[in-house]
Protein backbone atom coordinates (compact mmCIF):
# COMPACT_ATOMS: atom_id res chain seq x y z
CA UNK A 1 0.00 0.00 0.00
CA UNK A 2 0.91 3.40 -0.37
CA UNK A 3 2.47 5.41 2.56
CA UNK A 4 -0.14 8.05 2.68
CA UNK A 5 -2.81 5.33 3.16
CA UNK A 6 -0.60 3.23 6.14
CA UNK A 7 -0.41 7.15 7.46
CA UNK A 8 -4.13 7.53 7.48
CA UNK A 9 -5.62 3.95 7.89
CA UNK A 10 -3.47 4.08 11.19
CA UNK A 11 -5.03 7.54 11.86
CA UNK A 12 -8.04 6.07 11.43
CA UNK A 13 -7.59 3.25 13.52
CA UNK A 14 -6.22 5.24 16.41
CA UNK A 15 -9.68 7.64 16.22
CA UNK A 16 -11.66 4.45 16.31
CA UNK A 17 -9.53 3.03 19.90
CA UNK A 18 -10.15 6.83 21.35
CA UNK A 19 -11.86 6.09 24.49
CA UNK A 20 -13.20 9.78 23.77
CA UNK A 21 -16.66 10.09 22.36
CA UNK A 22 -16.24 10.35 18.44
CA UNK A 23 -18.45 13.82 18.52
CA UNK A 24 -16.02 14.87 21.43
CA UNK A 25 -13.52 14.05 18.26
CA UNK A 26 -14.97 15.71 15.69
CA UNK A 27 -15.77 18.82 17.54
CA UNK A 28 -11.68 18.96 18.21
CA UNK A 29 -11.10 18.66 14.78
CA UNK A 30 -13.56 21.63 13.86
CA UNK A 31 -12.23 23.99 16.31
CA UNK A 32 -8.50 22.91 14.44
CA UNK A 33 -9.82 23.91 10.94
CA UNK A 34 -11.28 27.49 12.11
CA UNK A 35 -8.31 28.24 14.33
CA UNK A 36 -6.36 27.63 10.68
CA UNK A 37 -9.11 29.56 8.92
CA UNK A 38 -8.07 32.70 11.29
CA UNK A 39 -4.36 32.56 10.67
CA UNK A 40 -2.90 35.10 8.16
CA UNK A 41 -1.40 33.79 5.23
CA UNK A 42 2.15 34.59 6.94
CA UNK A 43 1.31 32.01 9.87
CA UNK A 44 -0.41 29.66 7.44
CA UNK A 45 3.01 28.99 5.76
CA UNK A 46 4.89 27.72 9.38
CA UNK A 47 1.14 25.46 10.53
CA UNK A 48 1.07 21.58 10.29
CA UNK A 49 -1.60 21.35 7.98
CA UNK A 50 -1.72 17.17 8.77
CA UNK A 51 -3.58 18.88 12.09
CA UNK A 52 -6.94 18.98 9.93
CA UNK A 53 -7.55 15.30 9.44
CA UNK A 54 -4.96 14.16 12.26
CA UNK A 55 -6.00 14.91 16.22
CA UNK A 56 -3.16 13.33 16.85
CA UNK A 57 -0.11 15.54 17.26
CA UNK A 58 2.64 12.74 17.74
CA UNK A 59 2.24 10.84 15.00
CA UNK A 60 3.34 12.08 11.60
CA UNK A 61 5.07 10.85 8.15
CA UNK A 62 8.42 12.61 9.18
CA UNK A 63 10.08 11.87 5.42
CA UNK A 64 9.49 10.54 2.57
CA UNK A 65 7.02 10.83 -0.58
CA UNK A 66 3.57 10.11 0.31
CA UNK A 67 3.12 7.82 -2.98
CA UNK A 68 5.69 5.68 -2.11
CA UNK A 69 4.42 1.91 -1.93
CA UNK A 70 5.55 -0.14 1.36
CA UNK A 71 5.82 -3.97 1.05
CA UNK A 72 8.48 -4.55 3.66
CA UNK A 73 8.83 -2.49 6.91
CA UNK A 74 11.36 -2.19 9.99
CA UNK A 75 9.60 -1.34 13.22
CA UNK A 76 11.30 -0.23 16.61
CA UNK A 77 9.91 1.33 19.81
CA UNK A 78 12.78 3.71 19.15
CA UNK A 79 13.96 4.41 15.67
CA UNK A 80 17.00 6.87 15.95
CA UNK A 81 20.47 6.89 14.38
CA UNK A 82 21.51 3.85 15.38
CA UNK A 83 18.78 1.77 13.67
CA UNK A 84 18.45 4.20 10.86
CA UNK A 85 21.79 2.88 10.36
CA UNK A 86 21.05 -0.57 10.67
CA UNK A 87 18.03 -0.54 8.08
CA UNK A 88 20.45 0.85 5.59
CA UNK A 89 23.19 -1.83 6.22
CA UNK A 90 20.43 -4.39 5.91
CA UNK A 91 19.09 -2.77 2.28
CA UNK A 92 22.58 -2.79 1.08
CA UNK A 93 24.67 -5.77 1.93
CA UNK A 94 21.32 -8.25 2.63
CA UNK A 95 18.82 -6.61 0.20
CA UNK A 96 16.18 -6.84 1.94
CA UNK A 97 14.39 -3.79 0.61
CA UNK A 98 12.99 -2.55 3.67
CA UNK A 99 10.81 -0.03 2.24
CA UNK A 100 9.77 2.06 5.18
CA UNK A 101 11.24 2.70 8.96
CA UNK A 102 8.30 2.63 11.57
CA UNK A 103 8.66 4.21 14.92
CA UNK A 104 6.90 3.89 17.67
CA UNK A 105 8.06 7.10 19.92
CA UNK A 106 8.29 10.60 18.22
CA UNK A 107 10.91 11.66 15.81
CA UNK A 108 11.17 15.26 14.57
CA UNK A 109 8.09 17.54 14.21
CA UNK A 110 5.98 15.01 15.99
CA UNK A 111 8.16 14.74 18.66
CA UNK A 112 8.26 18.59 19.08
CA UNK A 113 4.42 18.60 19.21
CA UNK A 114 4.10 15.66 21.86
CA UNK A 115 2.85 17.73 24.65
CA UNK A 116 0.19 18.77 22.36
CA UNK A 117 -1.47 15.76 22.74
CA UNK A 118 -1.30 15.12 26.24
CA UNK A 119 -4.79 17.30 26.61
CA UNK A 120 -6.20 13.70 25.88
CA UNK A 121 -5.64 12.53 30.00
CA UNK A 122 -7.75 15.06 31.27
CA UNK A 123 -10.85 13.50 28.87
CA UNK A 124 -9.92 10.44 30.15
CA UNK A 125 -9.77 10.82 33.89
CA UNK A 126 -13.29 12.65 33.32
CA UNK A 127 -14.74 9.82 31.86
CA UNK A 128 -13.66 7.84 35.16
CA UNK A 129 -15.80 10.53 37.43
CA UNK A 130 -12.83 13.06 38.08
CA UNK A 131 -14.45 16.86 37.69
CA UNK A 132 -12.93 18.13 34.03
CA UNK A 133 -11.48 21.29 35.30
CA UNK A 134 -9.59 19.75 38.08
CA UNK A 135 -8.36 17.31 35.61
CA UNK A 136 -7.88 19.78 33.09
CA UNK A 137 -5.77 22.78 35.06
CA UNK A 138 -3.60 19.86 36.75
CA UNK A 139 -2.94 18.63 33.02
CA UNK A 140 -1.89 22.03 31.78
CA UNK A 141 0.88 22.69 34.46
CA UNK A 142 1.97 19.17 33.13
CA UNK A 143 1.69 20.24 30.03
CA UNK A 144 4.08 23.51 29.91
CA UNK A 145 6.73 21.45 31.88
CA UNK A 146 6.96 18.80 29.12
CA UNK A 147 6.68 21.52 26.13
CA UNK A 148 9.60 23.41 28.01
CA UNK A 149 11.40 19.83 28.47
CA UNK A 150 10.70 19.47 24.44
CA UNK A 151 12.30 22.66 23.89
CA UNK A 152 16.58 22.44 23.84
CA UNK A 153 15.69 18.65 22.01
CA UNK A 154 17.88 18.16 18.64
CA UNK A 155 13.88 17.01 17.24
CA UNK A 156 15.41 15.94 14.28
CA UNK A 157 18.42 14.31 14.09
CA UNK A 158 17.00 10.75 13.07
CA UNK A 159 14.78 12.49 10.92
CA UNK A 160 17.95 13.53 9.50
CA UNK A 161 19.81 10.55 8.83
CA UNK A 162 16.76 9.23 7.26
CA UNK A 163 16.95 11.82 4.86
CA UNK A 164 20.48 11.73 3.84
CA UNK A 165 20.28 7.20 3.87
CA UNK A 166 16.77 7.95 1.51
CA UNK A 167 14.27 5.94 3.89
CA UNK A 168 11.04 6.59 4.35
CA UNK A 169 10.12 7.35 8.02
CA UNK A 170 6.98 7.67 9.99
CA UNK A 171 6.32 7.56 13.51
CA UNK A 172 2.84 6.06 15.02
CA UNK A 173 2.22 6.93 18.72
CA UNK A 174 -1.23 7.61 20.50
CA UNK A 175 -3.00 5.65 17.91
CA UNK A 176 -1.57 2.42 18.62
CA UNK A 177 -1.10 4.06 22.99
CA UNK A 178 -5.13 4.24 21.88
CA UNK A 179 -5.37 0.49 20.95
CA UNK A 180 -3.40 -0.76 24.03
CA UNK A 181 -5.62 1.29 26.05
CA UNK A 182 -8.90 -0.02 24.78
CA UNK A 183 -8.12 -3.54 24.49
CA UNK A 184 -7.09 -4.16 28.31
CA UNK A 185 -10.04 -1.55 29.37
CA UNK A 186 -12.60 -4.37 28.22
CA UNK A 187 -10.30 -7.12 28.59
CA UNK A 188 -10.40 -6.08 32.05
CA UNK A 189 -13.80 -5.23 31.85
CA UNK A 190 -14.80 -8.91 30.46
CA UNK A 191 -12.23 -10.92 32.56
CA UNK A 192 -12.87 -8.92 35.70
CA UNK A 193 -9.90 -9.88 37.94
CA UNK A 194 -10.87 -10.53 41.72
CA UNK A 195 -7.22 -9.52 43.33
CA UNK A 196 -4.44 -8.13 41.39
CA UNK A 197 -2.52 -11.71 40.98
CA UNK A 198 -5.44 -12.66 38.88
CA UNK A 199 -5.17 -9.46 36.68
CA UNK A 200 -1.32 -10.50 36.50
CA UNK A 201 -2.20 -13.63 34.98
CA UNK A 202 -4.62 -11.94 32.45
CA UNK A 203 -1.51 -10.31 31.37
CA UNK A 204 1.19 -13.09 31.55
CA UNK A 205 -1.29 -14.66 28.42
CA UNK A 206 -0.54 -12.25 26.05
CA UNK A 207 2.46 -13.02 23.85
CA UNK A 208 3.93 -9.26 24.57
CA UNK A 209 3.98 -9.83 27.91
CA UNK A 210 4.91 -13.24 27.65
CA UNK A 211 7.96 -12.41 26.19
CA UNK A 212 9.10 -9.50 28.51
CA UNK A 213 8.70 -12.02 31.05
CA UNK A 214 11.40 -14.51 29.26
CA UNK A 215 13.70 -11.30 29.31
CA UNK A 216 13.34 -10.65 33.02
CA UNK A 217 10.92 -7.65 32.33
CA UNK A 218 7.78 -9.01 33.94
CA UNK A 219 4.15 -7.01 34.64
CA UNK A 220 4.72 -5.79 38.41
CA UNK A 221 2.58 -4.65 41.54
CA UNK A 222 4.70 -1.88 42.79
CA UNK A 223 2.38 -0.75 45.13
CA UNK A 224 -0.03 -3.52 46.54
CA UNK A 225 0.11 -6.77 47.25
CA UNK A 226 -1.06 -9.72 45.10
CA UNK A 227 -3.97 -10.55 47.21
CA UNK A 228 -5.66 -6.84 47.18
CA UNK A 229 -8.65 -6.76 45.21
CA UNK A 230 -8.45 -4.94 42.05
CA UNK A 231 -11.98 -2.74 42.46
CA UNK A 232 -12.50 -0.40 39.63
CA UNK A 233 -9.26 -0.12 37.37
CA UNK A 234 -7.91 2.27 35.61
CA UNK A 235 -5.65 1.68 32.60
CA UNK A 236 -2.96 4.83 32.28
CA UNK A 237 -1.40 4.18 28.63
CA UNK A 238 -2.17 7.18 26.65
CA UNK A 239 -1.40 10.60 25.76
CA UNK A 240 1.47 11.12 25.10
CA UNK A 241 3.23 11.11 28.58
CA UNK A 242 3.31 10.67 31.93
CA UNK A 243 0.55 13.10 33.49
CA UNK A 244 0.68 15.35 36.95
CA UNK A 245 1.75 14.02 39.68
CA UNK A 246 -0.72 15.49 41.97
CA UNK A 247 -4.11 13.61 40.13
CA UNK A 248 -3.94 10.90 41.90
CA UNK A 249 -6.15 11.79 45.10
CA UNK A 250 -8.34 12.91 42.90
CA UNK A 251 -8.36 9.17 41.27
CA UNK A 252 -8.71 7.48 44.13
CA UNK A 253 -12.05 9.91 45.55
CA UNK A 254 -13.05 9.14 41.96
CA UNK A 255 -13.48 5.42 43.01
CA UNK A 256 -10.61 3.59 41.07
CA UNK A 257 -8.45 1.27 43.54
CA UNK A 258 -6.21 -0.32 40.69
CA UNK A 259 -4.22 1.84 38.22
CA UNK A 260 -2.25 0.20 35.05
CA UNK A 261 0.23 2.03 33.59
CA UNK A 262 3.13 1.45 31.49
CA UNK A 263 5.33 2.81 33.94
CA UNK A 264 5.58 5.75 36.54
CA UNK A 265 8.18 7.87 37.61
CA UNK A 266 9.16 8.23 41.37
CA UNK A 267 7.39 11.33 42.28
CA UNK A 268 4.24 10.15 40.56
CA UNK A 269 5.05 6.82 42.61
CA UNK A 270 5.12 8.37 46.04
CA UNK A 271 1.67 10.49 45.41
CA UNK A 272 0.27 7.00 44.33
CA UNK A 273 1.47 5.43 47.34
CA UNK A 274 0.09 8.27 49.86
CA UNK A 275 -3.52 8.02 47.62
CA UNK A 276 -3.46 4.09 48.73
CA UNK A 277 -3.77 3.03 45.21
CA UNK A 278 -2.70 -0.62 44.04
CA UNK A 279 -0.13 0.35 40.99
CA UNK A 280 0.59 -2.19 38.50
CA UNK A 281 3.36 -1.72 36.13
CA UNK A 282 2.81 -3.82 32.76
CA UNK A 283 5.46 -3.39 30.91
CA UNK A 284 6.97 0.15 28.70
CA UNK A 285 8.47 -1.99 25.25
CA UNK A 286 5.81 -4.57 26.35
CA UNK A 287 3.01 -2.55 26.57
CA UNK A 288 3.64 -0.17 22.93
CA UNK A 289 4.45 -3.39 21.79
CA UNK A 290 1.33 -4.76 22.08
CA UNK A 291 -0.47 -1.45 20.76
CA UNK A 292 1.35 -1.68 17.83
CA UNK A 293 0.33 -5.22 17.15
CA UNK A 294 -3.17 -4.29 17.33
CA UNK A 295 -2.93 -1.48 15.00
CA UNK A 296 -1.22 -3.08 12.68
CA UNK A 297 -3.66 -5.86 12.91
CA UNK A 298 -6.53 -3.86 11.67
CA UNK A 299 -4.39 -2.13 9.29
CA UNK A 300 -3.65 -5.83 7.86
CA UNK A 301 -7.00 -6.67 7.29
CA UNK A 302 -6.76 -5.25 3.63
CA UNK A 303 -3.84 -5.28 2.54
CA UNK A 304 -0.24 -7.74 4.51
CA UNK A 305 3.00 -6.40 5.19
CA UNK A 306 6.12 -7.87 5.75
CA UNK A 307 7.47 -6.55 8.76
CA UNK A 308 11.11 -6.69 10.51
CA UNK A 309 11.63 -6.34 14.28
CA UNK A 310 14.09 -4.36 15.93
CA UNK A 311 14.79 -1.90 18.70
CA UNK A 312 12.01 -3.95 21.26
CA UNK A 313 9.26 -4.90 18.90
CA UNK A 314 7.85 -8.12 17.58
CA UNK A 315 5.42 -8.92 15.61
CA UNK A 316 2.27 -11.14 16.75
CA UNK A 317 -0.81 -11.25 14.56
CA UNK A 318 -4.24 -11.79 16.17
CA UNK A 319 -5.68 -12.17 12.69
Amino acid sequence: MKLDKFYKKAVSVGIENDLRDKKEIDKLMEMEKKKFEKLCDEDKEFYDKDRLFNPFSDTRILYGDQDTEIKKVIVGIDMEIGEILLTHKLNEERNENIDCIISHHPEGFALAQLYDVMRLQADLLSLYGITISVAEQLMEKRISEVERGILPVNHNRAVDAARILNIPMICIHTPADNCVTNYLKKLFEKEKPYDLKELLKILIKMPEYKKSSLLQAPPKIINGSENNKCGKIYVDMTGGTGGSEDIFDKIANSGISTIVGMHIGEKHLKKAKQANLNIVIAGHISSDTLGLNLLFDEIEKTERLEFIGISGFERFRRI
